[in-house]
């Protein structure tokens, strides 16, 4: 009998009562072809002896036919339905009908065979592969809607830049205006890149030690001029020389998209507080601003990719930046957690291990 780990075959096809049903099928055979050969012969008549091999012969023939019919009817049965129920099924699944399950040859799981392993498995695949493929579709329809707002606009502005009638205050405003559109392209496809290749695993982690305080100071410094423009006050809490084994640059990515959104979502005079503080095993990093904050249904689907809870700043993102933040994270084998509450600010929380 085959052995599964799962535990799901209960009755397998080469089983021994197969073995039985074959050994009482063909001794049977022998034994009545003997009986017979030896009841209605006569051994000193030669010509007696002739013709009862002939008919012994005929009749090994005939009970060879019948058992070749009860094989039939049991192959039919127990191979040959099952295995066109399974061609059938995954016909479906080839011409794209995902979702589609095959039913099982036994309804009770203490006779599972092994057809009724294959069966299960292709229907837990055909049920996967109907939620990416609804990703996927998801995922094209959300990129095709993303690329053409900033094509939209570069497109419109390149044309009016096109007029002799602009002034060159005008003029430096459309530019102005494709340029933050070229950007905002760019930055989108570079996020659906990096996603993709993190997603698919083409990104390793290069782990090294370095400092995390030194790390995320050097990343609220290239904020600098935004904090002072959006007049928002900067409060930091970190200590000194938290030392960690990760990957620096993937970090780095981190940190950035969590200043950019504390800094989006915050109003003028409003506050960002980032501290980065340390135990014995883990490194806790937090970023806290006092804008508009998120619903509680926001939170749960805010690490997805291309949802935007705050429509109102849809313009300024593409709802890219968490669902990367968070499979860095995973990736460094570390946890993301986010608390807010409508108009009370958010608090994303980063806990990462401090070794590999």
């Amino acid at each position: 009998m085959i052995q599964k780990e799962n535990g799901k075959v209960k009755n397998s096809l080469l089983s021994i009562k197969d073995y039985l049903l074959f050994f009482i099928l063909i001794a049977g055979s022998v034994t009545a072809s003997f009986i017979l050969f030896a009841t209605f012969t006569d051994f000193r008549n030669s010509e007696g002896l002739s013709i009862s091999a002939v008919l012994t012969f005929g009749n090994v023939m005939f009970i060879t036919l019948i058992c070749t019919a009860i094989y039939g009817v049991w192959r039919y049965f127990f191979i040959v339905k099952p295995v066109n129920r399974i061609l059938e099924g995954t016909d479906k699944i080839r011409n794209g009908q995902f979702g589609e399950t095959i039913p099982l040859i036994h309804k009770n799981a203490n006779n599972y065979n092994e057809f009724d392993v294959i069966i299960d498995n292709l229907n837990i695949m055909s049920k996967e592969l109907q939620g990416i493929e609804t990703l996927r579709t998801d995922f094209i329809s959300n990129v095709s809607h993303e690329l053409k707002t900033p094509l939209a606009s570069i497109q419109n502005y390149a044309a009016l830049m096109q007029s002799e009638d602009l002034s060159e205050a005008e003029r430096k405003e459309y530019s102005k205006t494709i340029m933050e559109s070229a950007k905002h392209l760019t930055e989108l496809i570079t996020n659906i890149l990096r996603l993709n290749k993190l997603e698919n695993q083409t990104i390793y982690a290069k782990n090294q030690e370095f400092d995390l305080s030194e790390q995320v100071v050097q990343c609220i410094l290239g904020f600098e001029d935004a904090w002072e423009e959006n007049q928002i006050n900067l409060e930091t809490d970190i200590d000194e020389n938290v030392h960690i084994t990760a990957d620096e640059e993937l970090l780095s990515i981190v940190w950035n998209n969590l200043l950019s959104n504390a800094l989006k979502f915050t109003p003028a005079h409003g506050t960002v507080t980032v501290t980065v503080k340390q135990t014995e095993e883990q490194a806790v990093v937090t970023v806290c601003d006092s804008g508009i904050g998120m619903s509680e249904e926001t939170a749960k689907h805010i690490f997805e990719k291309f949802y935007q809870g705050d429509t109102s700043h849809a313009t300024k993102g593409n709802g890219l930046g968490l669902a990367l933040v968070k499979r860095i994270v995973d990736i460094e084998h570390g946890t993301i957690a986010v608390n807010a509450a409508p108009n009370q600010g958010s608090t994303f929380t980063v806990t990462l291990p401090r070794k590999q």
